[in-house]
């Protein structure tokens, strides 16, 4: 099967978004699929992977309660017809088709079938609102629908009407627990690490840096692994020393020192505040075989098992957020329960089965050249659930 995969953001951007579209690439390429990803790109000196097709660069626009790179315009739009012109795909697959980027600019030039994913949870939005009319132009030529997460599906279901099949984010498990952790981790007193934007509230570092006080003052050896994007002498410049003594920050990292990040960790924390929909990088610690402790939103708790796979703290509460590291960091058989527990968790997200559940949907709409009716969404849902997440 030929499959054009549309990405809305910056491909130079680390983001949740581009990471399962970058999997789900590898998936499909390994089952034998030709894949062409068509995205923006802002760094014109990026390395891209030879099924990577960039529309050139992108301009910051908020979106979400975080700041998204996204394409748009008459050069934009030329090159997504070009690039749709060049292949005669079996199947479109959009990812966030309202975001206002190549996404929606695809949905509204293709012709054939279209399935689109959902990634977003917005309890409210403006945006589609004020573009609801503009948005089901693009929507009306959708055959099939996917969300990666309950709160995803129902963010589609509350500000656009319709249904989805539930599919969630995949981890490649064969990318985490092998490997070396980073040189003089993760050392007896103990080590946290959390990654993402370091300057993004919604990321929830500010919540962890509130909390090391207490958990240096219980575990005074206890160091704190950061990285990800950010003006990091700021962040810094606003700690005690006696705090700052203990964190470690890496700034942007690859993906192997990301790995090696996780196995450097004797607990991944997770302070994310809000705007997750699901929650990948939790998948990736637990594939690492690093305990993951999460602030209680919804989708983290939906990936943890509701704690079976992973701790959990109040959301935006700096004191529960010391508390629960204090335990675990003093309790070397939870950390290996919830290890142990983590990885049969993530290997049930590895994206082997991930992607086979997608080709199914893919499937069904190239097969029939209609819209997935009710009766087949029903099937679908039916069948899919049974491949668990």
């Amino acid at each position: 099967m030929k499959v054009g995969i549309v990405c809305p953001y910056d491909w130079s951007s680390p983001g949740g978004v581009q990471v399962h579209i970058r999997d789900l690439a590898v998936a499909l390429r390994r089952l034998g699929h030709t894949v062409s990803v068509l995205t923006p790109s802002e760094d014109d000196d990026l390395d891209l992977p030879p099924y990577v097709v960039s529309t050139g660069g992108a301009v910051s626009l908020a979106y979400n309660g975080s700041r998204a790179k996204i394409a748009l315009g008459p050069i934009a739009t030329r090159r997504v017809r070009k690039w749709l012109r060049e292949n005669e795909f079996d199947v479109l697959h959009i990812h966030e088709p309202l975001a206002p980027s190549l996404s929606i600019l695809s949905c509204w030039a293709a012709r054939g079938p279209i399935v689109a994913t959902w990634h977003s949870s917005m309890e409210r939005s403006r945006l589609l609102a004020a573009g609801f009319s503009i948005a089901q132009t693009a929507l009306e030529k959708v055959s099939a629908r996917i969300a990666v997460s309950e709160a995803a599906r129902q963010t589609l279901v509350e500000h656009m009407g319709g249904d989805a099949v539930l599919i969630p984010n995949g981890v490649d498990c064969s990318l985490f627990g092998e490997g070396e952790p980073l040189d003089g981790w993760p050392g007896d007193g103990g080590s946290l690490f959390f990654i993402g934007r370091i300057d993004e509230p919604r990321k929830g570092l500010q919540v962890l840096l509130a909390a090391m006080p207490a958990i240096i003052a219980a575990h005074p050896g206890v160091r704190l692994l950061v990285a990800g994007p950010g003006e990091v002498e700021e962040i810094r410049g606003d700690l005690e020393p006696e705090v700052a003594e203990h964190i470690t920050f890496l700034g942007l990292v690859d993906e192997e020192t990301k790995a090696r990040a996780f196995l450097s960790a004797d607990i991944y924390v997770a302070p994310n505040t809000g705007g997750e929909s699901f929650g990948i990088v939790l998948l990736e610690a637990m594939a690492s075989g690093t305990p993951v402790l999460a602030s209680d939103l919804e989708a983290f708790r939906r990936v943890t098992a509701e704690g079976r796979a992973g701790a959990s703290f109040a959301n935006e509460d700096p004191d529960d957020l010391a508390r629960a590291a204090i335990a675990l960091l003093s309790d070397r058989d939870e950390r290996s329960r919830l290890a142990a527990e983590g990885r049969i968790r993530a290997r049930e997200f590895d994206w082997e089965t991930v992607a086979k559940r997608i080709v199914e949907v893919y499937e069904s709409v190239t097969v029939t050249g209609e819209k997935v009716t009710e009766d087949l969404r029903g099937q679908l849902v039916g069948r899919l659930a049974r491949g668990g997440g």
